[in-house]
């Protein structure tokens, strides 16, 4: 079946490249962006997940959430953060004042990785290498490029990691405004901002989960009051 002009020229496309590059489409917004992810063959990681998972929200909104990788659920709904942690994350964002109809909520990757529980039925989540979180990259650069957000919010090490290099460590530089490497082409004098956090499910783990889910929340504070200074 044909790919309707998103099929990759590049001769060394496909998993063993580990670069979603040569499956971006050359035009067209989220929509066409969403279709053609569909198909990413960029790295094995579509082999074993029910389907790629790209994120969902307004074009236009101002603050972008990035997370690791889909979840169980995301994997099998097809949608990002609709499991308990987005549940969590929708409470935090409330709590926070971000009105989380105006966000667009992603992946840095956008296949679930897992391995099967000893019962061969239940998939448990594992963190995805860099070189997987390389190979997606380019599909959340694309993301950034198009809704071009004020802030963006990088929920856990991997995220993060996505966004502002190798170096990144989530327990040194959450809560702060750190500025975002300009990578989408837009104006280099516009400020942007990136604002690191704990992904949701790290507060569902956590012995302390009411100090977790605070720490969340004020962090998600600092992006807000970005936003409204950004007006």
């Amino acid at each position: 079946m044909s790919r309707s002009g998103n099929e990759p020229k590049d001769h060394e496309a496909g998993p063993a490249a580990y670069d979603a590059t040569p499956y971006l489409p050359k035009r067209g917004g989220l929509p066409a962006h969403r279709q053609a992810a569909a198909e990413c063959r960029g790295c094995p990681l579509f082999e074993k997940a029910t389907g790629t998972v790209f994120g969902e929200g307004t074009s236009t909104a101002r603050i972008v959430l990035v997370g690791e990788q889909p979840g169980d659920q995301e994997d099998r709904r097809g949608e990002p953060f609709v499991g308990p942690a987005g549940r969590l994350l929708d409470k935090a964002l409330a709590e926070a004042g971000i009105d989380r109809d105006n966000t667009y909520v992603t992946n840095a990757v956008k296949h679930f990785k897992f391995t099967l529980a000893e019962s061969g039925k239940r998939r448990i989540h594992k963190a995805p290498n860099l070189r997987e979180l390389t190979a997606c990259r380019p599909w959340l650069r694309a993301e950034l490029r198009l809704i071009r957000p004020d802030v963006v919010v990088a929920l856990g090490a991997t995220a993060g990691k996505a966004l502002l290099g190798r170096s990144f460590r989530v327990t040194k530089d959450r809560g702060t405004l750190i500025p975002l490497p300009d990578e989408d082409g837009r104006d280099e004098e516009a400020e942007r901002w990136a604002v690191a956090t704990l992904h949701p499910s790290a507060v569902l783990r956590s012995d302390d989960r009411d100090a977790a889910y605070a720490g969340l929340v004020a962090d998600l504070e600092v992006a807000a009051q970005a936003l409204r200074k950004g007006r």
